[in-house]
């Protein structure tokens, strides 16, 4: 248990950051585009699947706030 409340922690400043990212153009190569793709790959497993039960609607996704809320019921339970 000790591992998983840091884990979590970790794993939801990354989802912030990912959708603190997502408002700004990054270049194609660069320290942003790094942390971008970064971001994306580690944090798109979970986003996916709940994507997939709600869809878009039109330019909102709300899909990071539905693994976000999430995360913060698991972190409240475990930790």
């Amino acid at each position: 248990m000790a591992i998983i409340c840091p884990l979590l922690q970790i794993y939801i400043i990354c989802f912030v950051a990912r959708a603190v990212l997502s408002w700004f153009p990054a270049p194609r190569d660069g320290f942003l585009a790094t942390a971008n793709s970064f971001l994306f790959t580690i944090t798109e497993p979970l986003l996916r699947p709940v994507r997939r039960v709600i869809p878009p609607m039109g330019m909102f996704d709300v899909s990071g706030l539905v693994v976000l809320l999430g995360l913060f019921v698991i972190m409240q339970i475990v930790c």
